[in-house]
């Protein structure tokens, strides 16, 4: 007879608990070609207790395991905050990694809904690590390929595990691809014209290393309010916003970041980065690894990745429909050919937000990839 599944809680503020939270991955990914391990600091930054979002936010850790070899991990969280601006009683699960085992599975879904009941919750909705303003989504569609920077990416068999223990879809995610090296260079600068005569009082402008202290204010000031109305969102604090920027600080490249202004007040604002995972794949997640040799020419900046991601791109409500969207991926796109990217993906973007996906159609983005937010009541 088998040894039966041990489901272990664990602490987020204990440095072993967060290293072993994390190298559950391992095993489940052990033979798996497309998986990008995430950087062990970074993600221990993101579940260290310092980081701001648990301010407003409880996070609470499991491991399963059998026979003394641990096969699945899942976090659950409580945001007070997402709570509040939404009426909900919502409670979100995270980080999931399950080897091929639906009983596994089955029991970190179960510890995760007891959590959630005992606070007065009476939903778990997820996958977020940790919240919407982070990774999301579990990916239904498009496992042909690694992910991307910062996006998520997990087994196709997981779709089974979550299904099967009576998760049901909330709200898809879709991710894009553009070929930059196909935009055409003149009707990229005939709409950045047509734009800027149609808006004589609008201009754009790069964020640059020289600007940036002074320019995340102004980011501060159009953030929250472009995303305010979308599905789930959750504003952010000045302080997670300071989090956010020091940690894409050294991905950060000019030419990428773009700001719309109206009288020196920021109206639309626009992030994309080079896509390091192709650095970060060989790395396994450790930065002084055998790794480090195919990974040193992106870290020390002699090779750019061919890729990019747009991570972000909103206007606020009051400036919308007069082409701030498309104004702004245009300086990048031609900015991505200057620098010399070949191709990029732009998402995720809610599957209903047609207005940002008529915008990235116009300049040939095709959907590729489909993530899904999934919900089980209790």
């Amino acid at each position: 007879m088998p040894d039966p599944f041990v489901v272990t809680p664990l602490d987020h503020r204990q440095v072993a608990d967060r290293r072993r939270f994390i190298r559950v991955a391992y095993d489940v990914y052990r033979h798996d070609r497309n998986w990008v391990a995430p950087l062990e600091s970074e993600l221990q930054g993101v579940l260290r207790p310092e980081n701001p979002f648990y301010q407003h936010a409880h996070i609470q850790l499991w491991v399963v395991s059998q026979g003394g070899r641990d096969l699945g991990r899942i976090a659950a969280i409580e945001d007070a905050a997402h709570n509040q601006l939404h009426r909900e009683r919502t409670a979100f699960f995270g980080f999931f990694e399950c080897r091929r085992e639906p009983a596994a599975a089955a029991a970190l879904f179960a510890a995760a809904t007891d959590w959630a009941r005992a606070r007065g919750l009476d939903r778990l909705r997820g996958p977020m690590n940790p919240s919407i303003n982070d990774e999301c989504g579990l990916l239904i569609e498009g496992f042909q390929s690694p992910p991307v920077l910062m996006m998520t990416y997990n087994p196709d068999y997981y779709v089974g595990l979550v299904e099967a223990a009576g998760f049901q879809k909330v709200k898809d995610l879709l991710a894009f691809r553009v070929a930059v090296s196909e935009a055409p260079a003149e009707r990229l600068n005939r709409l950045r014209a047509r734009f800027l005569a149609r808006n004589p009082e609008l201009s754009l402008r790069p964020v640059t290393f020289k600007t940036l202290t002074t320019d995340v204010p102004l980011i501060k000031q159009v953030y929250n309010e472009a995303w305010e109305r979308n599905w789930g969102a959750v504003p952010l604090s000045d302080l997670e916003i300071d989090f956010l920027v020091e940690r894409l600080k050294p991905l950060l490249r000019e030419g990428l970041v773009w700001l719309t202004e109206r009288r020196g007040q920021a109206v639309g604002f626009l992030l994309a980065l080079p896509d390091f995972n192709v650095a970060l794949q060989p790395l396994r997640g450790r930065l002084c690894s055998l790794g480090l040799l195919r990974a040193a020419p992106y870290v020390l900046g002699w090779r750019q990745p061919a890729g990019m991601r747009l991570v972000a791109l909103g206007v606020r409500q009051e400036y919308r429909g007069r082409g701030i969207e498309a104004a702004m991926l245009a300086e990048t796109l031609t900015a991505s050919r200057r620098l010399g990217f070949a191709e990029c993906e732009a998402g995720w973007v809610l599957e209903d937000n047609t207005a940002v996906r008529r915008v990235i159609a116009v300049f040939g983005g095709r959907p590729y990839k489909t993530y899904r937010l999934y919900e089980r009541m209790h």
